[in-house]
């Protein structure tokens, strides 16, 4: 009797082993998909604080237009009217003077 026992008592431990293990291997699985689950959900959230964001800053565009001031650039514009002929900071109010350009040569192209 003594090596029926002793092989009943192997087979329950082994049986007993492989259920730990399937258990062991199961909730490692449940481990997993929760951990994917998690990612995803975070995820989903960083989208969702991107598009709430990006929306906000729009409304805040929307509600903070810049616009010219078409007057002060009109009036600007009268009042150097009137100052007189405008000229660049490179040539000034008299322009470019053409015999200066002239380099001495008497050719068709500088005449």
């Amino acid at each position: 009797m003594g090596f029926w026992a002793a092989a009943a008592a192997a087979a329950a431990a082994a049986a007993s082993y492989a259920a730990q293990r399937k258990a062991q291997r199961e909730q490692e699985r449940l481990a997993r998909e929760g951990l994917e689950m998690q990612k995803q959900a975070n995820e989903e959230t960083k989208q969702r604080a991107k598009e709430a964001k990006d929306r906000a800053d729009i409304e805040m565009n929307k509600a903070n237009r810049k616009k010219a001031d078409v007057s002060a650039i009109q009036s600007k514009e009268e009042q150097s009217a009137m100052t007189g002929p405008a000229g660049t900071m490179l040539t000034g109010t008299e322009g470019v003077e053409l015999d200066k350009k002239n380099l001495g040569g008497n050719t068709l192209l500088g005449s």
